[in-house]
């Protein structure tokens, strides 16, 4: 078996079970701040398997569309996921441009959300949908402005030839601290995580993403948390490939582990976010995200002088 071909499969291992694996880590995390022993790391399976074995229940009001939006989340960013460098430079669907490519699946997953959600009728989920249509359009800035400071810094044609291109130029030293901080950002409002949401709200007034998902049941929402989970694990796989100090091409031993560890130490951070902050006022969400495109504006700024300089 090829070397390419085994970190192939490492990379979709990697993608599959951290979506598990992350949100229990968030879990425990948060259980330890609050001094109690809280669920266990694989409690997170433990749910997915449960709902699988469920019959989901449909209103008398939707057609196939809220059907079909579940599978259609999960299948984008099961997509996102294979596209997505979580290893560093390497990635099992690589092309030129891929990066164009991955945003949209993303955007298109998130569009599914909000149909399937819409096409129940009521008020709440769309409420919902109208707030997860707006926030985005703050977010969507930050991760192309992020793509265009390491074309600037570095240049090349595809996701992965970006994230290597970044951590083999000059201005890594000064980039990476604001790009992982923007990454973070664009975790917590693509994986509905504390302060952008609450995962574990049930005050429909102040929800977001889990007022979208309220009318789904058994394997269909099974699959909406599972995607959550794996949107996760992209933008902690982001954070993982920018700062792995190891080339996964020359030294696949030692750059695999250190993505898990960095993926796994992003899980806590976020865990110890969300036990030391609460979740920001509707009305400050939009400014939060906006702050996180003004600093990749800034990365991008502070790519093209570092690279005149």
């Amino acid at each position: 078996m090829s070397p390419m071909l085994i970190l192939t499969l490492a990379h979709v291992l990697i993608a599959l079970a951290m979506p598990v694996l992350l949100p229990g880590l968030v879990n425990r995390t948060k259980s330890l701040w609050a001094g109690r022993k809280g669920p266990g790391l694989l409690q997170p399976l433990w749910d997915l398997l449960r709902l699988l074995h469920k019959r989901p229940v449909y209103s008398a009001v939707t057609t196939p569309l809220f059907r079909a939006g579940p599978w259609v989340v999960l299948a984008g960013s099961v997509l996102a996921a294979l596209i997505a460098p979580i290893l560093g430079a390497l990635a099992p669907l690589q092309f030129s441009h891929d990066f164009i490519f991955f945003a949209y699946t993303l955007g298109l997953a998130r569009l599914f959300l909000m149909l399937s959600a819409l096409d129940v009728g009521s008020s709440f989920e769309g409420m919902g949908a109208a707030r997860e249509a707006s926030f985005t359009s703050y977010i969507e800035p930050a991760l192309f402005l992020l793509i265009g400071s390491a074309l600037v810094a570095g240049g090349g044609s595809s996701f992965a030839e970006l994230i290597g291109g970044l951590q083999r130029s000059d201005a890594f030293v000064w980039l990476a601290p604001p790009t992982v901080l923007v990454l973070l950002v664009l975790l917590q409002a693509e994986a509905a995580r504390v302060p952008v949401d609450d995962p574990l709200t049930h005050l429909e007034l102040t929800m977001i993403h889990e007022v979208m998902i309220l009318d789904h049941s058994g394997p269909e929402l099974a699959a909406m948390q599972y995607a959550a989970g794996l949107k996760m694990t992209i933008y902690a796989g982001l954070i993982a490939a920018l700062l792995n100090p190891f080339d996964v091409a020359t030294a696949p031993l030692a750059a695999v582990p250190a993505a898990l560890l960095i993926m796994a130490l992003v899980a806590v951070a976020v865990g110890c976010v969300e036990s030391l902050t609460a979740r920001l006022r509707m009305s400050l969400v939009p400014r939060y995200l906006m702050l996180a495109s003004l600093l990749a504006a800034l990365c991008l700024g502070g790519a093209g002088w570092l690279v005149r300089s």
